[in-house]
């Protein structure tokens, strides 16, 4: 699949709200869904130009020059570059220690202006965030019900929820668990991969606060839309990346995916076919369920 067309301000210019009717404001998140979904699963060459700008600008927030960049065909060609680098088990050793040594790894600090940034984008909407607070029906205190977008708005399931099951929690489920956790599993059987970020799989809470940008649901300031453009760029651009303090590992993105329905989901969920997936120097991961 190929990505649709690129949309570089989607993060930074909002559309007006044309309709308040809940129904036709989620066929529009429906479509902008889609174009995310798009860039997920895009197999086109690498936008290299536009990822290593955008990387550039995620060091600067961790405080770090532009490093040289390393590009590969797949993660599997990335195993040599990132031997030793922290993994994500070490990075939780260090939180917990009292008294951690030494200055930080980038990954910790990119994890945290990350975090820092999710936070300030759902300060910015205009209605009670689901990301940071779960709504709950006042009478039972239970989540609201997961159904069908339309019989959910029928039933009086608040657009915010219907929004963050359907394009946060449905593009998680789809590019986590359905493509790149797998991926990340068969990578792991020679040892701990490294802690590393997803480029185009990293659609799903892009997408969201996009989304309610673009529906008028959310403003943000200059700042925050500037980082969420850093992170929206990648998203459109590359896959996999490990930040080191010298190198950045790029990887192209995938040559060739092939993904299935999952049946019984409410929002379109799929996954990768267990050989659905080819990269660029023909590493194909065997992938297991």
């Amino acid at each position: 699949m190929s990505a649709p067309t690129r949309r570089d301000d989607a993060a930074t210019s909002p559309t007006a709200v044309r309709s308040g009717d809940s129904h036709e404001l989620w066929q529009q998140a429906v479509r902008i869904r889609q174009e995310w979904l798009g860039h997920a699963l895009s197999t086109q060459p690498a936008d290299r130009s536009t990822a290593e700008r955008c990387l550039t600008a995620i060091y600067a927030r961790a405080s770090r020059p532009r490093p040289r960049f390393a590009w590969v065909d797949s993660p599997d060609r990335a195993r040599p570059l990132i031997t030793g680098w922290p993994t994500l088990d070490q990075l939780h050793e260090r939180i917990r220690d009292p008294r951690p040594r030494g200055k930080p790894p980038l990954a910790s600090d990119i994890a945290m202006t990350a975090s820092q940034l999710r936070g300030a984008l759902s300060a910015g909407v205009t209605h009670t965030d689901p990301e940071l607070s779960p709504l709950r029906t006042s009478r039972t205190r239970q989540p609201w019900p997961e159904l069908p977008p339309p019989q959910a708005l029928d039933s009086g399931v608040p657009l915010a929820v219907v929004l963050h099951q359907g394009v946060r929690t449905a593009l998680h489920r789809s590019l986590a668990h359905g493509y790149y956790l797998p991926v990340r599993a068969a990578l792991a059987d020679d040892g701990p991969v490294p802690v590393c970020w997803y480029g185009q799989q990293d659609a799903s809470w892009i997408a969201y606060y996009d989304v309610l940008h673009r529906l008028g649901l959310a403003r943000y300031g200059p700042d925050e839309a500037a980082h969420l453009d850093a992170w929206a760029g990648l998203a459109r651009s590359c896959g996999w990346w490990w930040p080191g303090e010298e190198v950045c590992v790029v990887v192209d993105r995938p040559e060739a995916i092939r993904t299935e329905a999952v049946s019984g989901t409410a929002h379109d969920q799929i996954r990768l076919h267990p050989r659905g997936l080819r990269h660029r120097d023909g590493w194909q991961p065997l992938l297991h369920r």
